[in-house]
């Protein structure tokens, strides 16, 4: 007697996706173009306003698009004040207070991830707690402090404030942290390796992408910093946002916006190329830098 097999059922991977989910999926795409255009459109503006003549920049209605664009503007922001040297200045902050504080949260996120003592988590309430501090309530305090031991006009104080981590990057490297296994501490403890050999052969190595956004975004707020720069230090000593805003005049003591905004094009322009290069250094370490109790 034959009996006839009856053939499998097709499975869904043939099937078209629901409509739904292509509705979605359009919704999810136009929402991230106008999200683009939303981050994007400030930096338009700001090369738009760099190639437009002064007449056009207070004209109205505004024009949106120069008539003829002036690249000359670019050359006014290099050469009407001394760009490459507040340039420096800036770099030379940022890079000492971003690898500073870079190491010193690391260190200190550590410790709360992989050490015991009592009253850590508590600790930890306390510092996460500071982020929610406003700048300007320590602000003044800051000033007087600086002023009294005598650091006004010197880089010390970005030395001393990347040597005492930040909050935000000490929760960082401490969600990282928490997520290794015990197993490489253990063995590394029976080969009779301190933790401070742990700390920098271990789990140094293996934190590189939570580093590399660690000192990314330590860099660009101290790169951006305009409040302390402008209170701390004088005018030999400045950084280049604060040449920006105070030094692109006109004869009659008047700004300039138009080279004021050639300037800033360049000065935000090294930033974005970090973050072009490093973006994928940043996503990995959102990812694995969940949060984990």
């Amino acid at each position: 007697m034959h009996v006839s097999r009856s053939r499998p059922a097709p499975t869904d991977a043939r099937r078209p996706a629901p409509s739904g989910t292509r509705l979605s999926a359009g919704a999810i795409y136009v929402l991230l173009m106008a999200l683009t255009v939303l981050f994007v459109g400030p930096f338009i503006w700001l090369l738009l306003a760099a190639l437009k003549t002064r007449d056009e920049w207070v004209s109205i209605p505004t024009h949106i698009l120069p008539s003829h664009a002036q690249w000359s503007n670019f050359t006014h922001a290099l050469t009407d004040i001394n760009f490459p040297a507040y340039a420096m200045n800036s770099l030379f902050l940022a890079t000492i207070h971003a690898v500073l504080v870079t190491l010193s949260s690391a260190a200190v996120g550590f410790g709360f991830a992989r050490l015991r003592a009592p009253g850590k988590r508590a600790m930890f309430l306390v510092l996460l707690s500071t982020m929610m501090l406003p700048q300007v309530l320590t602000l003044l305090p800051t000033y007087v402090l600086f002023s009294r031991i005598g650091l006004l006009n010197t880089y010390w104080p970005w030395v001393l404030w990347g040597l005492a981590a930040s909050p935000y990057l000490v929760f960082l490297f401490r969600q990282f942290f928490a997520a290794i296994p015990r197993d490489l501490e253990d063995a590394a403890i029976i080969d009779g390796c301190g933790w401070v050999r742990i700390f920098a052969t271990i789990f140094l190595p293996l934190s590189r992408p939570v580093l590399v956004t660690a000192f990314l975004l330590s860099f660009t707020w101290t790169w951006g910093d305009y409040i302390a720069p402008a209170l701390l230090l004088d005018i030999d000593h400045t950084t280049l946002s604060v040449a920006i805003t105070a030094w692109y005049k006109d004869p009659h003591g008047n700004a300039i916006p138009t080279v004021q905004a050639a300037a800033a094009a360049l000065y935000v322009t090294p930033v974005l190329l970090i973050f072009l290069f490093a973006q994928r250094y940043f996503i990995r370490s959102v990812l694995g830098s969940g949060v984990k109790g």
